[in-house]
C-alpha cells in the first residue's frame, strides 16, 4: 500500500507542476466597461455603429436590436481587440433602441446584458427579460455535477482508502449517475446560454459545438472521466487496482475545478489553480465519507470504530487544507471586506461561511463526543447517524450556494471596471478613431489615439493633433500634438482637464500635405 501511495503522490505532484506551467495567461470574468453611444444616452442622429468595450478580449455569440417601434432588427457584429463592433441598420426610428449582447469571457462563462440609447427623444421601450427557467436549469445541472464529484467519486475513494470495503453503495452509485447527467446537461445548457437560444435549442448541434469551444468543455470532460473511473473502480477485482483507480479519479476531480471558472482564471494562477485543486479534492474526501460512515453506523459494523478513527485522523489536516485554500481564493476574489456586503458574490460567500461554520461544529461534535461515546458503548450510534445526515444536508446546501457563483462576477472583476480608461469611439465614412482617456477624471490625463479606416484597418497618418475645449465653462480650444508610439498608437500625455463637464474633442490626422481627416465627439469628465 505504501508503494501505491508513493506512486499516486508522485503522479499528483507531476500533474500539479504541469498544470501550473501550462496555464500562465491571466483571464477574468468579462465586464462591460463602456459603450458608444453610452448606455442611456440621447443622440441627435442615428449612429452607424455601436461599440461595446470590455475589460478583456471576448468572443461575441449574439447581438440583437429592438428598435423604438418594438421591431427586431438584424445587426452585424465582430470582435476587435477588447471591443465588439456592432453595425447598426439604416432607417432606425426616433426613440429608445435596445441593444442586447451575449459574449463569452475568457473564463468560459457567458456574459449577457442590454443597453439603451435614444435617437432624438426617449420613449418607453424596455429591454427583453432574461430566461429565469434556463438559469434555474443551469444551476440544477451544476448542483448535480457537484453531487457526482463529491459524494460519488469521494464515496468510492473513501471505500477503497479508508473503509477498505463497500458501504453506502446505493447513494454513491446514484450520485455518480446524477453527476454524469449533470455534466452532460451543463454542456448543452452552456451552449443554449451562449447563443441566447430558446430552451429547445439544446437539441441543435450549434449549441453543443458552441459550448465545446469554451473552457468549460475540458473541465466537464475531466469531471466525466472522474465519475466513470470511480464507477469502474467500485467493481475493481483487486484491492491495489481500486486504490490506483480511485486516486486517479480524485486527481481528475481536482483538475476539473482547476481548469475553468472564476477563480481558475484569476491571477496569480499558480496559486488559484493549485488552491482550487486542493479545495476540490478535500471536499470530495470529506463529503464522500458521509454516506459510507452513515451506513456503517446504521448497520453497527464491527469495523465502524476503526474506520471512524482512521477518517478522523486524516480529516484534521484535510479540513485545514480546505480552509487555507478557501481563504486564499476568497482573498483573491474579494479584494476587500466591504465586498462581502456590497456584492452578490460576497453575499453568497457569507451565507456559505455560515453553513461551513455549522458544518465544522458538527464535525467537531462527531470527533469529540459521538465517537468516544461509541467507543464506550458500541450500540450508541444513533446520535452519530443523525449528525452525519445533517452534515450531508448542509453539504448539499453549500453546493447549491456555490452553484450560484455561475451567475455572479467576483468583486475583483467589478473593481477592474472602476479603474479602466474612458473610451470614446468616433466613426465616419472616412475613418474610425478609438480614443482611450486615462483616468478620465479631473486632473492630468493620458490620451491614446487608435486611428483606423472604416474597415478597421490601420490608418496611415503623418501627424495627429488633439484639440480639447469646454464651451459651457468658457474654456477655449486647447491643442496638443500626438506622438506615435512603438505600439502603433498615437499618444498625448499629461493633458490637464481642470474641471468636470462634457468636453469637446477634435482629432486632426494629417494624411499628406494636401489631405487631412478630422473627427469630433464629446466625452464626459467625472
Amino acid at each position: 500500500m505504501r508503494l501505491v501511495a508513493r506512486h499516486v503522490a508522485a503522479s499528483l505532484a507531476a500533474l500539479l507542476v504541469a498544470l501550473c506551467l501550462a496555464t500562465t495567461a491571466v483571464y477574468a470574468h468579462a465586464v462591460l466597461i463602456g459603450a458608444e453611444p453610452a448606455d442611456g444616452s440621447v443622440v441627435a442622429e442615428a449612429p452607424k455603429t455601436m461599440v461595446l468595450r470590455f475589460n478583456e478580449a471576448v468572443a461575441p455569440t449574439a447581438v440583437s436590436l429592438l428598435d423604438a417601434a418594438g421591431k427586431p432588427r438584424d445587426v452585424a457584429f465582430r470582435a476587435v481587440d477588447q471591443s465588439v463592433m456592432v453595425t447598426l441598420p439604416a432607417g432606425l426610428p426616433q426613440g429608445t433602441q435596445v441593444v442586447s449582447y451575449r459574449v463569452v469571457s475568457q473564463d468560459g462563462h457567458p456574459v449577457a446584458g442590454s443597453l439603451l440609447f435614444s435617437i432624438g427623444v426617449v420613449t418607453g421601450s424596455a429591454a427583453p427579460s432574461g430566461d429565469g427557467v434556463l438559469h434555474a436549469l443551469i444551476w440544477l445541472a451544476r448542483l448535480g455535477l457537484y453531487l457526482g464529484l463529491f459524494a460519488g467519486v469521494g464515496g468510492v475513494f473513501f471505500a477503497a482508502w479508508i473503509g477498505q470495503g463497500p458501504a453506502g453503495e446505493r447513494l454513491i452509485m446514484w450520485s455518480l449517475k446524477i453527476g454524469l447527467v449533470g455534466a452532460v446537461a451543463s454542456l448543452g445548457l452552456q451552449g443554449v446560454d451562449l447563443l441566447n437560444l430558446p430552451f429547445t435549442g439544446v437539441l441543435t448541434w450549434a449549441a453543443w459545438a458552441s459550448a465545446a469551444g469554451t473552457s468549460l468543455f475540458p473541465a466537464l470532460l475531466l469531471a466525466i472521466a472522474a465519475m466513470l473511473i470511480a464507477a469502474i473502480a467500485w467493481r475493481s477485482p483487486s484491492f491495489s487496482a481500486a486504490l490506483i483507480r480511485t486516486a486517479v479519479a480524485m486527481i481528475c476531480v481536482g483538475l476539473s475545478f482547476a481548469v475553468s471558472g472564476h477563480a481558475a482564471t484569476a491571477s496569480p494562477q499558480w496559486l488559484t489553480r493549485t488552491a482550487l485543486f486542493i479545495h476540490g479534492v478535500g471536499l470530495a474526501f470529506w463529503m464522500g465519507a458521509l454516506a459510507p460512515l452513515a451506513v456503517l453506523a446504521w448497520q453497527r459494523k464491527d469495523s465502524l470504530l476503526r474506520v471512524l478513527r482512521r477518517f478522523s485522523t486524516l480529516a484534521v489536516p484535510v479540513v485545514a487544507l480546505i480552509a487555507l485554500s478557501g481563504l486564499a481564493l476568497a482573498v483573491v476574489q474579494l479584494e476587500s471586506f466591504g465586498a462581502l456586503i456590497d456584492t452578490a458574490y460576497g453575499n453568497v460567500l457569507v451565507a456559505k461561511l455560515v453553513l461551513v461554520a455549522v458544518l465544522l461544529g458538527l464535525a467537531a461534535l462527531n470527533r469529540l463526543v459521538f465517537t468516544p461515546a461509541i467507543a464506550r458503548e458500541f450500540h450508541r450510534t444513533r446520535p452519530l447517524q443523525r449528525s452525519i445526515a445533517l452534515e450531508f444536508v448542509l453539504m448539499i446546501a453549500i453546493l447549491g450556494l456555490v452553484a450560484l457563483w455561475r451567475f455572479t462576477p467576483p468583486p475583483r472583476v467589478l473593481a477592474m471596471s472602476d479603474d479602466v480608461p474612458l473610451a470614446v469611439h468616433i466613426h465616419t465614412d472616412a475613418a474610425m478613431f478609438q480614443v482611450l482617456i486615462a483616468p478620465g477624471k479631473v486632473g492630468q490625463n493620458d490620451f491614446v489615439l487608435q486611428l483606423m479606416n472604416g474597415d478597421a484597418s490601420p490608418f496611415a497618418a503623418k501627424e495627429a493633433t488633439l484639440t480639447l475645449s469646454l464651451p459651457d465653462r468658457g474654456i477655449e480650444p486647447l491643442e496638443r500634438s500626438a506622438a506615435l508610439g512603438s505600439d502603433g498608437y498615437w499618444h498625448v500625455k499629461k493633458v490637464p482637464l481642470p474641471v468636470p463637464g462634457r468636453w469637446h474633442m477634435q482629432i486632426d490626422a494629417l494624411v499628406s500635405d494636401f489631405k487631412k481627416v478630422t473627427l469630433e465627439d464629446d466625452f464626459e469628465v467625472r
